[in-house]
């Protein structure tokens, strides 16, 4: 594997958990939205990562050498978690019945979820990092 090709696997780690700890921020944000554009309380959402094989040319590709892979996020889905019913009658968007729906958003599990994140983040920091470093060995050497 050469430097620029581990550079890329890491770019594309950071860029996956950047956008991570973007939806897990929204999450956050709206633990107590109760109400939508789309109606009812927020639906809290989460990335799904996938891999793929990271190719660079159409020789690589063609004679089968690319074993590396790099992440990805493939999408953002809505987590089917049932609303929470909280008994307030004075609220704006109280049924008939005086039950406020608030999204289903555990606060100390989001908040797991942005460290892991952030940890993940500066993992692949260091990683991009260490390879650049390298790299600047490697062209010293030549001096």
């Amino acid at each position: 594997m050469d430097f620029l090709n581990s550079m890329k696997i890491s770019s594309s780690g950071l860029a996956a958990n950047r956008k991570r700890m973007n939806v897990i921020s929204s999450n956050i944000a709206n633990a107590q939205t109760t109400r939508t554009i789309e109606g009812g309380p927020y639906r809290p959402k989460e990335v799904v990562f996938g891999s793929e094989l990271a190719r660079e040319s159409f020789s690589e590709i063609f004679d089968g050498q690319i074993n590396s892979h790099s992440v990805h996020a493939t999408e953002i889905i809505n987590l089917n978690k049932p609303p929470l019913p909280k008994y307030e009658p004075n609220h704006p968007d109280a049924g008939p019945k005086g039950y406020v729906y608030y999204p289903n958003i555990n606060i100390m599990t989001e908040m797991a979820n942005m460290i892991s994140a952030s940890r993940a983040y500066e993992a692949n920091i260091n990683a991009f990092n260490t390879s650049k470093a390298m790299a600047q060995k490697a062209l010293e050497i030549g001096k």
